[in-house]
């Protein structure tokens, strides 16, 4: 392997430093990693849900949230349809908890055994029966054409609630709540990777604002007017609902050269509310522009936002702009009207408790189905993920709690690692064996009693569920390499009788780990094919779900992950046109390079260096754990690791002040064969927490090592 550590000037990582309150190597792993916007920045280095995005940003929510309230209103029957995986079990647990707990009639439904993805035709007519007039979907429905024409022959509504890509065209739903959502070429939402239980903790997040604040629905502008060049002045407006920015307004005017009827002012402020700091201020400013025979209705929220942000009392706007937290992490400067409209928004967060116990609840579960989804930890994905096992550290919600004791997953501190490898996947496997209702049913029980005894069936399947990946996986790399000729270098593809569904996906993944090319494994047990797809090295696996888009059945997923079923009789189609379609494949080229986040000299390897991790947490797809290099450092002592024959090497290091356990996984050759108690080594590692007895210590996780070069 190749090591290579980035340039991070030393003027750049001072600067970021000062600016933005971090320590050096925090700052230094930044921009290696091209992370040195304000923008960028943020999202790494605060973890307050007032940085979330505003839910009624994505486009959608608005309708949803009214078609919702007024379904709350009528005493209507809603059913709520989601997907057996973990992201669509937290989906489904986060709505359907909420709108039961604010009165409305709910039952859900998810596909069980062998049903395919996504709404059915079946489970809309049944609903029709039960006189349900409101569907809503999680995780799923944005390419339901047919199942959503058929709810609106049946007169039943049909909410969205989806992440996955649509179509060019969309379905005829009441309303489409999709982060992907476009027009005229560019997306609507400023970030476009939330996880379905994202989305739905974002509908949670708008109603909760429906029903709680005084300022729902109301439309207010935000004025501000200061003194410009050359005697003029100008007049700024954000409209605002929802405490969305729904426009802007600037205006430069010098007084008595225009009459405000020759303005874009009338128009802009008609049917709004005028929120201003400083009333009299304010009024005295228009007065010189307009004169006095022009007047202006609007509120002073000065002794608002000095109620609940007490540190802004007898400050000026100016003055709250140069000591503003957002204003730091802004590319553009700031503007008076901007630091209003984010003093309104804290202040209304705070007055109206926002953020509930409740709240934390929702953001556990959706913390579990981002990480479960492989969603990337960027954007506003880091504060859901760093705020929901923030509050499941505190008191997991009921269910996960359970759960966690069941697993015996007692850690004081949980990291996004630990969710994905440990707990996820148990979530996962009663889905992949035909039985997601169990854990959905976990999160939502009150019974102490059913849950006990619904954690101990979620277990057991888990277990079922490996033997059989186990004994599928000896089916299905045989068939793999017999079919390499075949579908030629660049794809891995295996499919049988003998292959069950429920562990399509974790064989494609293995495959894809495997060969490291995009992999496809079938189970052809039933009329309907089912299809899991996995990918690697920047394919979009969306050019294989275009081969059979006139042949499946459903389909649907993610660039790296995806998945489809098609009838029996179309297979051979199908087949024929990925064999011709697989041999075109180009992947980008695999990397053998190391890439460095921070050199660090023995004095900085400390147990403070968790620090850093911390804060940089959490670590998955799109934020990959960092990598350390530190030279020289002493072996003390060396072991080895393995239940049946050695596999791992477990390294003693000394610093000279500290002497650190490091383990190096699936190297016990490499050790015992290059490396000798008193050599000096160099080593790119990642720092990690091991919890033994009650006792937390550091402990590195070694990527590779070499002996250090005497010069």
């Amino acid at each position: 392997m190749k090591w290579n550590k980035k340039d991070a000037p030393g003027e750049l990582v001072r600067e970021i430093a000062a600016k933005y309150d971090c320590d050096l190597i925090t700052a230094s792993i930044l921009i290696r990693r091209g992370i040195t916007s304000g923008e960028e920045l943020l999202f790494y280095l605060e973890d307050d849900k007032r940085y979330l995005r505003n839910p009624f940003e994505i486009p959608g929510m608005e309708d949803a949230v009214e078609r919702i309230l007024a379904a709350k209103e009528e005493n209507e029957k809603v059913l709520i349809f989601g997907d057996r995986d973990t992201d669509g079990i937290t989906s489904l647990a986060i709505l359907g908890n909420f709108l039961v707990n604010i009165g409305l009639d709910v039952t859900w439904k998810l596909p069980l055994g062998d049903e395919s993805y996504g709404l059915s035709i079946d489970a809309v007519e049944e609903a029709a029966k039960n006189y349900v007039t409101l569907i809503l979907t999680v995780d799923c429905g944005v390419t339901n054409f047919n199942e959503i024409k058929r709810a609106n022959e049946l007169n039943i509504d049909v909410i969205v609630t989806d992440h996955h890509k649509p179509q060019e065209s969309l379905p005829e739903a009441y309303s489409i709540v999709n982060p992907k959502l476009r027009k005229d070429n560019r997306y609507l939402y400023p970030f476009q990777d939330l996880a379905g239980c994202g989305v739905a903790y974002k509908l949670v997040s708008a109603l909760r604002f429906a029903l709680k604040s005084s300022f729902y629905n109301e439309n207010i502008c935000l004025l501000n007017t200061v003194p410009a060049n050359d005697d003029s002045y100008l007049v700024e407006i954000i409209k605002t609902k929802n405490l969305a920015v729904l426009d802007r307004l600037s205006e430069l005017i010098i007084p008595g050269a225009i009459k405000i009827s020759e303005t874009r002012l009338p128009r802009f402020l008609e049917g709004q509310q005028i929120f201003v700091y400083d009333e009299a201020l304010q009024k005295m400013t228009l007065e010189k522009i307009f004169g006095r025979a022009v007047e202006f209705s609007m509120l002073d929220i000065v002794p608002l936002i000095s109620s609940e942000i007490p540190q802004t009392r007898g400050k000026s706007l100016l003055r709250l702009k140069d000591i503003s937290r957002i204003a730091l992490y802004t590319s553009q400067p700031l503007s008076e009207v901007d630091v209003l409209f984010n003093l309104f928004v804290s202040c209304v967060h705070k007055k109206e408790k926002i953020f509930t116990p409740e709240d934390d609840e929702d953001l556990q579960l959706a913390a579990i189905g981002t990480i479960a989804d492989l969603m990337p930890l960027e954007d506003e994905n880091r504060i859901i993920v760093k705020c929901g096992l923030s509050a499941l550290l505190k008191k997991p919600r009921a269910g996960i709690a359970d759960l966690l004791n069941e697993l015996n997953l007692k850690s004081p501190k949980l990291s996004a690692t630990d969710i994905s490898w440990q707990l996820t996947p148990v979530m996962n496997s009663a889905g992949r064996l035909g039985a997601g209702d169990l854990p959905l049913k976990l999160l939502l029980s009150t019974d102490l009693g059913e849950r006990g005894q619904l954690t101990k069936r979620i277990k057991a399947l888990n277990e079922e569920r490996r033997e059989l990946a186990d004994k599928t996986w000896d089916i299905t790399l045989p068939r793999a390499e017999e079919n390499k000729e075949r579908y030629g270098p660049s794809f891995a593809f295996a499919s049988g009788d003998d292959i069950k569904r429920g562990v399509t996906g974790v064989m494609a993944n293995r495959l894809c780990n495997k060969y490291k090319t995009p992999a496809l494994v079938l189970s052809c047990n039933n009329d309907i094919v089912t299809g899991s797809m996995r990918s690697t090295r920047g394919y979009d696996l969306q050019s294989v779900l275009d081969l059979g888009h006139d042949l499946f059945v459903d389909s649907g997923g993610h660039e790296y992950a995806a998945g489809f079923s098609l009838k029996k009789e179309d297979l051979d189609e199908f087949l024929k046109r990925l064999q011709d379609f697989s041999k075109t494949i180009e992947l980008s080229e695999e990397s053998d390079i190391i890439e460095i986040d921070a050199e660090l000299p023995l004095m900085y390897l400390s147990p403070e260096l968790l620090k850093v991790t911390d804060r940089l947490e959490p670590f998955g797809k799109g934020n990959r754990e960092i990598q350390f290099l530190a030279r020289a450092l002493k072996v003390a002592d060396i072991n080895y690791i393995g239940k049946v024959e050695s596999k791992h090497a477990k390294l003693t290091l000394d610093t000279g002040k500290y002497k650190w356990p490091a383990l190096y996984w699936g190297a016990a050759d490499k050790v015992s064969g290059e490396l000798e108690i008193g050599d000096l080594v160099d080593l790119i590692f990642v720092v990690r927490r091991n919890f033994f007895n009650g006792m937390e210590n550091p402990q590195l996780i070694i990527t590779d090592i070499e002996k250090t070069k005497i010069s």
